[in-house]
């Protein structure tokens, strides 16, 4: 029998589940909020014993202390996924984080430097905590089909959104080229072209 007030007809898919905090495992507490404060995560407000900071424009957190994991310090692996991964790797460098060098995937493995056409999944950068735990930062602009709903369209943070208006401001510097004139509905157009980029459709010409 289904509890009260259930709906015996929904389903799984039916369900939003919102991936909401990621637990890192560390040795050291301090060091390790300070580390993370450095990179200008937000330190939330937790009960005692856990320490939960937000990266900036995230919708997910991570957590850290004293028996929140058995996992081994140092073990954990996650991705940051950036708007501009040369951007972010100089801010995080100027703050003093150890950063490894800008690379990109190719089908022969990694290769030295931002992909050359700069596509989106490409360009990454890596950095550990004072444990050992791995951040690896995509460069993502242009989402793959399906990834976000189209009608779902948003910007964590003034930056993305600056970010995202200036590729379109880019794309519509292009646009007005190939047709030779200006134009007057340009609003439009950029609308169209970041709602484009977020959700994987195909970006308008």
């Amino acid at each position: 029998m289904s509890p009260k007030g259930a709906q015996s007809d929904a389903s799984i898919e039916s369900v939003d589940v919102k991936l909401e905090v990621i637990v890192i495992p560390v040795s050291d507490v301090d060091r390790a909020k300070e580390f993370y404060v450095r990179l200008g995560w937000r330190l939330d407000q937790t009960p005692p014993g856990i320490v939960q900071l937000t990266p900036h424009g995230s919708g997910c957190s991570v957590q850290f202390g004293p028996g929140l994991t058995p996992a081994a310090p140092g073990s954990a692996m996650a991705y940051l996924v950036v708007s501009d991964v040369e951007a972010a790797r100089n801010a995080l460098v100027a703050a003093g984080v150890e950063v490894g060098g800008l690379f990109h995937v190719s089908p022969d493995g990694p290769v030295d430097g931002l992909d050359p056409e700069r596509r989106s999944y490409v360009s990454r950068a890596t950095f550990r905590d004072p444990d050992g735990n791995t951040w690896l930062m995509q460069e993502i602009t242009t989402r793959l089909p399906g990834r976000i709903e189209g009608g779902l369209t948003s910007f964590g943070s003034a930056s993305d959104l600056a970010s995202a208006l200036r590729r379109a401001a880019a794309a519509h510097g292009e646009h007005e080229e190939r047709t030779g004139q200006r134009d007057e509905n340009w609003p439009d157009w950029y609308a169209t072209y970041m709602v484009s980029e977020q959700s994987g459709a195909k970006l308008p010409e």
